[in-house]
């Protein structure tokens, strides 16, 4: 774990070692866009040749080595931007509440896509695979330590990442390039002790989470506690902001655990994606208000319609038309997401006279 850490440390510093080479006319938040566009086809790539996550068991067409080459890259050039285009907006004097809200926001969607585009490596493949109710429960676990770092902040003011989200870009660079030169079949072979690598890496994401980053974000805000620094006055004021996700998270499992189609197995894709783009709505809410130091809001109007659903698929009355209320439900989370993140751009944007993508300053209206 220490050589680990090391690396991701010296990899971070190669990204970081040539923010000095940016034009200076290009805008901080064009490279934070253009990191998670890479992110965004990328995964839109490996979808395409993997929909069901199946391509990587035996006897399936398999995706192409070239295609794990672009991932490795893709993933590499994306971290190298979301390192840099902070030092970017402090060298041209360029830092505003916008380019804060932009990053972390497309953070918190991006970090559902890293995920989903790692586990078409291993795939759903029984004996030496990952079973789609471990795809799940993994992806909570990685998308439920993002909103805590930024509950975090909301009750302490001060935002926390772990050294470990470093240490995930250089696994997944890693396990990409791997792929790319070895072939798929070697995540296919016993890794240690019979013991499958993708048995270690689950292993390693529920461990880092559970003994790592949540305990580290209860004490730091029991340090802050401790020293009268809190932002929250009351415990209901400081746990509010974690119902909307804890609701989330147990509508979702509901709807898991009780499908009739197992819905989660035969549509990974859709379901895993519609999981990460509401948690990152939430998300995205949160953000806004701890940084505008607002009170959030204690339920999400999203969850509506998921327990009306979830409601539906346990009591059996929707087993017929259950696919078509995980395409229609995606489908408006998706909109509402992109339409949110577009609306609170262009007014924070007007607020503060500046442009999204471009260092020059609005015309007053």
């Amino acid at each position: 774990m220490g050589k680990a850490k090391e690396l991701s440390i010296q990899m971070r510093q190669m990204a970081t070692d040539h923010h000095k080479s940016v034009p200076l006319w290009i805008a901080p938040n064009l490279l934070t866009f253009t990191g998670f566009l890479l992110i965004l086809i990328n995964y839109f790539l490996l979808s395409f040749y993997d929909w069901n996550y199946t391509a990587s068991g035996p006897g399936s067409q398999h995706v192409p080595d070239w295609v794990w080459t672009v991932s490795g890259l893709a993933t590499f050039s994306a971290y190298a931007l979301d390192s840099i285009d902070g030092k970017h907006a402090r060298r041209t004097m360029s830092s505003s509440p916008l380019g804060e809200l932009f990053d972390h926001g497309l953070d918190s969607w991006a970090t559902s896509l890293f995920s989903l585009s790692l586990f078409s490596v291993f795939g759903i493949v029984e004996g030496s695979g990952i079973s789609s109710y471990t795809f799940y429960c993994a992806l909570c676990i990685v998308l439920l330590t993002f909103i805590l770092s930024h509950w975090e902040k909301y009750n302490t003011g001060v935002l926390f990442l772990p050294w470990g989200y470093d240490i995930s870009q250089v696994t997944l660079i890693v396990v990409y390039l791997l792929t790319a030169i070895s072939g798929i079949e070697v995540w296919y072979k016993p890794f240690f002790f019979g013991y499958f690598f993708t048995d270690v890496l689950i292993a390693m994401v529920i461990g880092c989470s559970a003994f790592l980053s949540i305990p580290q974000t209860l004490y730091n805000i029991y340090l802050a506690h401790r020293r009268g620094t809190l932002l929250r006055n009351s415990l209901y004021e400081g746990l509010l902001p974690l119902l909307s996700p804890s609701l989330l998270f147990i509508l979702l499992t509901i709807w898991v655990m009780t499908s009739p189609s197992d819905i989660v197995t035969h549509n990974p894709r859709i379901f895993c994606w519609m999981t990460g783009v509401a948690f990152s709505n939430v998300t995205c809410r949160l953000i806004i208000c701890q940084m505008t130091d607002t009170r959030t809001e204690a339920f999400h109007w999203l969850l509506l319609p998921l327990a009306g659903i979830s409601g539906g698929v346990a009591t059996g009355v929707l087993v017929q038309s259950e696919f078509l209320c995980l395409v229609a439900y995606s489908s408006l989370v998706t909109g509402a997401h992109v339409h949110y993140g577009v609306c609170v751009v262009k007014q924070l944007s007007k607020h503060l006279n500046i442009y999204i993508f471009s260092l020059d300053k609005r015309h007053q209206e």
